[in-house]
């Protein structure tokens, strides 16, 4: 069976690296069943043979236009599909589409007619502003990593930027490949229209955001660096987690010292 990826090598690698992060979300615990969604902007890897592929599968309207996103095209993973299953066939476990009509609806081209993500919409939004306001994100992650959803359910946690004080102070990194820190956004019902604008609202600030009791969505440059900071912030809340274990509560890196830190490596304050 021909593949779209077949003699395209760039799209491979941006394929194969989104199944790698999806083996690693599930290797951690993060990913439980058909848990997690990731949507990768794969336009720059488009070539015209591609371009004049015929869709596979009946073209789906969005309820809300990404005037934005019309011609561009995207790696989903599939709707109800598992991240372990994606990061051994990601191709029967995601599909490429192209979005149409002046963002006004998309069709899949590729592989299979594996229906995209049931969070598609709000991938879309987010993906829609990054190209509005001229970022060069090209990848958003949706997980349930176990400290952070844990620490979701602390209410004493949920104010702004107390979290993302804590888990900076726990290891110099954090802060280092995750500087703009963690937004909060109290629960609302998955896949609502309530959470996709107030992920965008939060994703003005933030590269990451914490949903209450819910999971973590990340927006990066790819599919690794929206991983990677969500790995960074995941450890710091276990470092967290286990010194509470212990019996105590760690003294965190001081104020005096996170600054110093900031100084020294440019860091945004």
């Amino acid at each position: 069976m021909t593949s779209i990826l077949d003699q395209r090598p760039a799209l491979t690698a941006a394929i194969s690296q989104t199944a790698e992060v999806a083996g690693y979300l599930w290797q951690k615990g993060w990913a439980e069943r058909n848990g997690g969604n990731i949507t990768v902007n794969i336009t720059e890897y488009i070539d015209d043979d591609i371009r004049r592929m015929a869709p596979i599968a009946p073209r789906t309207t969005l309820d809300t236009p990404l005037p934005h996103l019309d011609g561009c095209y995207f790696y989903c993973k599939g709707t109800g599909k598992r991240m372990r299953d994606l990061a051994r066939r990601p191709m029967d476990n995601g599909s490429v589409i192209r979005i149409t009509d002046r963002g006004t609806a998309y069709e899949i081209i590729a592989d299979q007619p594996v229906k995209p993500t049931s969070e598609l919409p709000s991938h879309l939004a987010v993906h829609n502003r990054l190209i509005e306001k001229g970022s060069p994100y090209k990848a958003t992650v949706h997980t349930h990593p176990i400290d952070l959803v844990a620490m979701s359910h602390n209410p004493a946690m949920l104010g702004k930027d107390v979290l993302t004080r804590l888990l900076w102070s726990m290891i110099p990194e954090t802060k280092a490949f995750c500087p703009l820190g963690l937004g909060i956004i109290p629960y609302k019902l998955p896949g609502s229209q309530a959470l996709a604008e107030a992920t965008l609202q939060e994703l003005e600030e933030y590269d990451v955001v914490l949903w209450e009791k819910h999971g973590v969505f990340a927006q990066g440059l790819d599919v690794m660096d929206a991983f990677d900071q969500i790995d960074v912030l995941a450890k710091s809340a276990e470092i967290y987690r286990n010194a509470r274990a212990m019996g105590f509560t760690p003294d965190g890196m001081s104020q005096q010292q996170m600054d110093e830190m900031t100084k020294a490596f440019h860091l945004p304050r």
